[in-house]
């Protein structure tokens, strides 16, 4: 037999590998991309889910400009979680083509950066249609939708679709509608717990069994039913923990992004975006923790 073996090392317990892999919308940091990066190494975290940098939306830089970008992310050592773009963010009755252009150049822009997901949204009702305009639009709302999922096809791309208060997608009754409807392995759900609370929806108890088996995504943060006041991970009203446990024993792996939106929290609202990012990440690894050790 070796002498080589190293028995103590064999038979010594090992630490599961997390599930999670925690990423931040690097714009809620600073609006600097090494400023960014700074802070996101200090929490240890390594994925960047890239909105804006310097004020400048990520669509809208050259490709000069993301390549040094992308240089910049290499050097690094960060990868790109996601391009967290806003097509879809607008009117239901605005023209389609614009935001398909948009749409093109966002997973031009996913592609450049490394990354299988682009974040987009199912368009804004007409708010005085009122609850009709629900129905009105929901067709026009499944061809956009089912239009930008065709055309991940051929770059290998993921679309994330993320609820949010006004949208056609706002529900989760309506989410599970639209991912029902077009039907593609292409379109996923990108879970907001925090943006559930906004519109009634409970999102573990109400919301989670419609979407579990289509989530991919997270964006982190928690919300009050009372005010709609956001806040961290944990300290609110959103269910998130109960739904991050659900997602451990389902075996999921994938992306927890923080979007902790904090500067209108009177609570943390004396702070430095960095420091309520700090805030932020510290309440959502806490939360992990227990998760991971079966507290």
């Amino acid at each position: 037999m070796s002498e080589d073996i190293d028995f103590e090392a064999m038979f010594a317990p090992t630490k599961k590998k997390s599930l999670f892999n925690l990423a931040v919308l690097g714009d809620e940091i600073a609006p600097e991309l090494d400023e960014q990066l700074d802070h996101m190494e200090q929490e240890g975290i390594r994925f960047l889910e890239v909105r804006r940098i310097r004020g400048e939306n990520i669509l809208d830089l050259t490709n000069t400009e993301l390549n040094r970008v992308s240089t910049i992310l290499k050097e690094r050592g960060i990868s790109v979680s996601s391009v967290a773009s806003s097509v879809g963010k607008v009117l239901i009755t605005e023209p389609f083509e614009p935001q398909f252009d948009r749409f093109k150049r966002a997973l031009e822009v996913a592609d450049w950066l490394g990354s299988s997901y682009v974040r987009v949204f199912s368009f804004y009702m007409p708010p005085e249609e009122g609850a009709a305009a629900y129905e009105k639009y929901r067709p026009e709302v499944m061809r956009r939708m089912t239009a930008m999922a065709q055309e991940t096809t051929p770059w290998g791309m993921i679309l994330l679709h993320e609820n949010e208060k006004g949208l056609y997608g706002d529900t989760a009754a309506r989410c599970a509608d639209i991912l029902d409807t077009v039907g593609s392995t292409n379109l996923r759900a990108l879970f907001d717990p925090a943006n559930f609370v906004h519109v009634r929806n409970k999102p573990f108890t109400d919301a989670y069994p419609l979407l579990s088996e289509q989530i991919t995504y997270l964006h982190i943060k928690d919300a009050y039913f009372s005010d709609d006041t956001v806040t961290i991970a944990g300290a609110g009203e959103a269910e998130v923990e109960e739904v991050l446990r659900a997602l451990w024993q389902n075996g999921y792996q994938g992306f927890l992004s923080l979007e902790p939106h904090l500067e209108h929290n009177i609570e943390f609202s004396n702070l430095s975006r960095p420091e309520r990012f700090h805030e932020a990440a510290r309440a959502l690894k806490a939360i992990v923790a227990r998760i991971e050790q079966g507290e």
